[in-house]
């Protein structure tokens, strides 16, 4: 079976309707990710032993087990407890929207805080005993020195992350949500043809990443704008 382009063409604005709920999800998650990244981080660099322990078991369970599993016991395995039917949160746990985003969003949250806790700690200690000498608090050092400089050598991982989170949202539909991959589905069970509405549903995923890709690209250049003012200076001192 060849590809039938004007085929193509007409479920493409289709799939923009999906593709709309794909940069909703992925925006969210990356945003309620990465804010829980910091505690995750945080409690495994912990010297208390009670803080560490549960943030490396939370590690080891969400990188150590498929996503698709996690976003499942989220979606339908909380709503066999009847204490969770029965809070507040059940409005809220039963929408499969919601629950798509928490399960991305802690997920990306196991992934980001161990790069993140690896970023802490390759920061110089001479950095945070700097901030210590002026008078800073072991907080204000960690909030104010170290984690600004974690998150900025961070950057080209969080960006790979970002890059795996907008692929992993395409099982999102298997939750019943009409995302990219839900549309594209659809429109092959209503046609029986699978080659178009995939490609067209690929193309879209590849201009995100390229639109991601490029968006940390640049707030890399932004915040490491001193390295470049350092290499022009290097570079005029080498012409002397």
């Amino acid at each position: 079976m060849t590809m039938d382009l004007e085929f193509a063409a007409r479920i493409f604005g289709r799939l923009i309707d999906g593709l709309w709920m794909t940069i909703f999800i992925v925006i969210a998650s990356m945003i309620l990710g990465n804010l829980l990244a910091i505690p995750v981080a945080l409690a495994r660099v912990s010297e208390r032993w009670w803080l560490r322990y549960p943030a490396a078991a939370y590690i080891l369970f969400i990188r150590g087990t498929p996503l698709i599993v996690q976003m499942f016991m989220i979606y339908y395995g909380l709503g066999q407890f009847p204490a969770v039917r029965q809070s507040f949160l059940w409005p809220l746990l039963r929408d499969a929207l919601v629950c798509a985003i928490l399960a991305l969003s802690l997920n990306t949250a196991g992934y980001s805080g161990e790069v993140l806790r690896g970023a802490i700690t390759a920061v110089p200690k001479g950095l945070k005993e700097a901030g210590t000498a002026l008078g800073m608090t072991r907080a204000k050092v960690m909030f104010l020195v170290t984690l600004p400089l974690a998150f900025r050598q961070s950057l080209p991982t969080f960006a790979n992350e970002s890059v795996l989170l907008l692929k992993a949202s395409a099982i999102v539909f298997t939750i019943t949500i009409r995302d990219i991959m839900g549309e594209a589905v659809i429109i092959r069970s209503q046609t029986f043809r699978t080659l178009e509405p995939l490609i067209s549903a690929a193309l879209l995923y590849l201009v995100l990443t390229f639109l991601i890709v490029q968006g940390f690209s640049l707030l890399e250049r932004r915040l490491n704008v001193h390295r470049r003012r350092a290499t022009v200076t290097e570079l005029l001192a080498g012409m002397r």
